[in-house]
């Protein structure tokens, strides 16, 4: 069994496809459902993100009704929850408009959450400045916009759903233009040996479907050949 530091290591090179499935051969069965519904827009086509989750919730279409003090007190909290924690950490904000419009993400925000170590951002609301977000800080988001409105944070450290996955404050993530995933802690130590069990029971079809003379016969012989090595 990999020590932490060589499974995340491990993690970062691959993409979430491949560790939902890594989820599957752990778990014994085909299908599960801590992952993200629908398209997300990615800042970096090639970013990959795991980490432990930070959380938050953001409202942007009216201006707060709190006292100032109050918003502020809560901005810094925000930001406390953000820089504290061991380890990887990926910023988990759920934008609570039902039709989002102001972007959190942006040049500053990111800057800041990278001078923080965390590893990216997950969002349902929206990101922008996309030429001068900070570099090796990958955000995934619901949308594109110009303007932060009037957002303000509601609620730090809670539970929130983004595209339809439900997210607490520490759970393992794993993230990247395709989604997110939540890896339950059980598995996090058992994906390095999964992993290298899917990649190579899925190797018995892909030489065969990438052979010449590839054929039904060869698929069929191939196929029983893979479900007798993935159970």
């Amino acid at each position: 069994m990999a020590d932490l530091t060589e499974t995340l290591d491990l993690l970062r090179r691959v993409d979430t496809p491949t560790v939902c499935n890594a989820i599957e051969v752990i778990d014994g069965k085909r299908g599960f459902d801590a992952f993200t519904r629908g398209r997300v827009l990615a800042s970096d086509p090639a970013g990959v993100m795991v980490g432990r989750a930070r959380t938050a919730r953001i409202s942007a279409v009216r201006p707060a009704q709190e006292p100032p003090e109050v918003i502020r007190a809560r901005r810094m909290d925000y930001y406390r929850h953000m820089a504290s924690g061991q380890g990887p950490r990926i910023a988990v904000v759920e934008d609570i408009d039902p039709a989002p419009v102001g972007a959190y993400w942006g040049e500053l925000n990111t800057a800041v959450h990278k001078g923080f170590g965390m590893a990216g951002a997950l969002t349902n609301g929206v990101m922008r400045d996309l030429g001068d977000l900070a570099s090796g800080f990958p955000v995934l988001a619901g949308h594109v916009g110009p303007s932060h409105a009037f957002v303000h944070v509601t609620e730090v450290a809670c539970r929130v759903e983004i595209f339809g996955l439900g997210i607490a404050p520490d759970d393992w993530l794993h993230a990247d233009p395709h989604g997110a995933v939540v890896i339950a802690d059980h598995c996090l130590p058992e994906l390095p040996a999964a992993i290298a069990k899917m990649q190579r029971t899925e190797r018995i079809v892909l030489d065969a479907a990438r052979a010449p003379d590839f054929d039904f016969d060869r698929f069929e012989a191939a196929w029983t050949a893979f479900e007798a090595a993935r159970t």
